[in-house]
């Protein structure tokens, strides 16, 4: 059965950290989950995946669901089997992708009505629907439907996102308790845009239906990072401290950083993937961008002290020459870093919480930056 204990509180701030039980392993809170949108981290193997201290990772129902497919997917008894991937997996409910992917989208109360991206085929996802596929992909933590909007949006077209969001919770919910598998987590989402008094609503409104965890959406979609933190410090103390607390979607260093001290547990983003195809190494003292020229008699390593297998095997010259050559090896040894370099700061986070030392990193934290 799904279950998450905090084991400890930062007296100096909202900072916790937690232990997340699965049925595939332990999760241990803070926690970042790399990005495996298709059932794949781009240009890794699982084995790298868990190399690079990965406990958890992310896969999407809306891609995996138009392909390959719920019936190839079923053949090796859900994702875990398809990909090789022992360790815990979250699925989104897709209605992001939906939002912002989809050919002639349409909300209804039903659902979402769309055209593939991929083929123009015709499809519906509803509340129901989107649990019934995590279900078949053998999630360890689901996520309920929810309706996205732009930002800035105004507050009638908020308002009636989180009337929508809620409504399509409790259908989640019901489908879930229906399945019989509740061994698996459901969370419930968060919205309301950028305006308080909906957020709260919300908040309010999802914690009476019950979920095992609550994530905040609607953030990091071009809001300035003033008001991101605004509103996830406004929202976050309004769940409840024994449930995980996930910030979707989220995000820089900094953003983690931030997060963390508001009482958050869990977080995702594309960034460090996709910032590793495009050249873009994180380091404790900054990122650097290894197509600059500085850097083609560099023979250390990305990051001093760093243990990774990048830096433990390579230079920053040879990852120069792989990258500005367009080698495929440059984008697994970018993203090897830079996902070690995420889930190795978590781990630092957590580990001061632990000391009841928070603050001291953070503050050492941005020292180094």
């Amino acid at each position: 059965m799904f279950d998450f204990t905090v084991a400890f509180e930062s007296k100096k701030s909202r900072a916790r950290a937690g232990i997340m039980r699965t049925s595939h392993g332990v999760v241990e809170t803070p926690v970042f989950m790399p990005v495996g949108t298709l059932a794949s981290v781009k240009s890794l193997s699982p084995e790298e995946i868990a190399g690079a201290g990965a406990s958890i990772i992310l896969g999407n129902t809306y891609h995996l669901y138009l392909r390959p497919g719920c019936d190839v997917i079923s053949l090796f008894s859900g994702l875990h089997g398809f990909m090789n991937w022992n360790r815990p997996i979250l699925t989104d409910s897709g209605g992001f992708q939906v939002f912002s992917l989809a050919k002639l989208s349409k909300i209804t109360d039903e659902g979402y009505t769309f055209q593939s991206h991929i083929d123009g085929s015709s499809h519906i996802l509803t509340p129901e629907k989107a649990v019934e596929v995590q279900i078949s992909l053998g999630s360890d933590i689901m996520m309920c439907l929810d309706q996205c909007i732009h930002y800035p949006a105004e507050k009638n077209e908020a308002e009636s996102a989180v009337e929508l969001t809620t409504a399509w919770a409790k259908r989640c919910k019901k489908t879930w308790e229906d399945s019989g598998k509740k061994k698996r987590a459901l969370f419930g989402i968060i919205q309301g845009g950028m305006y308080k008094d909906l957020r709260k609503k919300s908040a309010t409104d999802l914690v009476e239906t019950e979920f095992s965890g609550y994530a905040l959406g609607g953030l990091s979609v071009g809001e300035p990072v003033e008001i991101m933190l605004e509103i996830a410090e406004f929202t976050l103390p309004k769940l409840p401290d024994e449930k995980p607390k996930y910030v979707m979607g989220v995000g820089t260093p900094e953003n983690l950083v931030e997060l963390v001290s508001l009482g958050s547990d869990m977080f995702d983003c594309v960034l460090p993937t996709r910032n590793a195809r495009n050249g873009q190494m994180f380091t404790a003292e900054g990122t650097i961008n290894i197509c600059n020229s500085q850097y083609k008699y560099d023979t250390s390593s990305v990051e001093k002290g760093c243990i990774c297998y990048t830096c433990r095997n390579y230079s920053r010259a040879y990852l120069r020459h792989l990258f500005m050559a367009k080698e495929l090896l440059a984008y697994r040894l970018n993203t090897i870093h830079n996902i070690h370099y995420y889930t190795k700061l978590m781990r630092d986070m957590r580990t001061a919480i632990l000391n009841d030392a928070f603050e001291v990193f953070r503050k050492d934290f941005y020292n180094k930056r």
